[in-house]
């Protein structure tokens, strides 16, 4: 299963694409999206130009995005959900499946911790995908997005198995 992971943001999208072969995941690509300024609409066109051209170039089978969390700036706030608004759209577009999880479990996910700091993601990520480099926080994030979302696809197919065979119950 390829997965594209997005972790959202006007001025800076970052993504990351993982492929998911049973139980080992290996990074198929990831960066991160600037936009070169201008105005808001700009911007917002341009997060959506290229993060189409992602999903053009890498054709994962299926998206993830982080939530939205609580901002303690409702100017932020609504900037990040124009950008989440775009990553959408993107993945709509594309007829991508598109799942979206919060910042805590994406956390638990990849650093067995919901409130783990940055730098302990980014050094899980360097871990789990067999990096040579640590990636910067927004495309280490988006990687651990697609990382969760493989988690819990697979969690999900494997328990549809065990009900087909009669090894769960409903």
């Amino acid at each position: 299963m390829r997965i594209l992971g997005i972790d959202p943001g006007s001025r800076a999208m970052g993504y990351g694409v993982v492929q998911r072969e049973g139980s080992k995941l290996r990074r198929i690509g990831s960066g991160v999206i600037r936009p070169r300024g201008g105005s808001m609409p700009e911007r917002l066109a341009e997060l959506y130009e290229k993060l189409s051209a992602v999903i053009a170039e890498h054709s994962p089978e299926t998206a993830a995005l982080e939530s939205v969390f609580l901002a303690r700036n409702p100017r932020s706030a609504l900037l990040l959900g124009q950008a989440r608004g775009v990553a959408l759209a993107a993945c709509g577009a594309a007829g991508l499946d598109t799942a979206e999880y919060a910042p805590t479990e994406v956390k638990m996910a990849v650093a067995g911790y919901g409130r783990a700091e940055k730098s302990q993601v980014q050094g899980m990520i360097v871990r789990l995908l067999a990096l040579d480099r640590v990636p910067g926080s927004d495309e280490a994030d988006a990687l651990a997005v697609a990382i969760c979302h493989g988690a819990r696809r697979g969690t999900a197919r494997a328990a549809a198995r065990a009900l087909e065979q009669g090894r769960l119950e409903r």
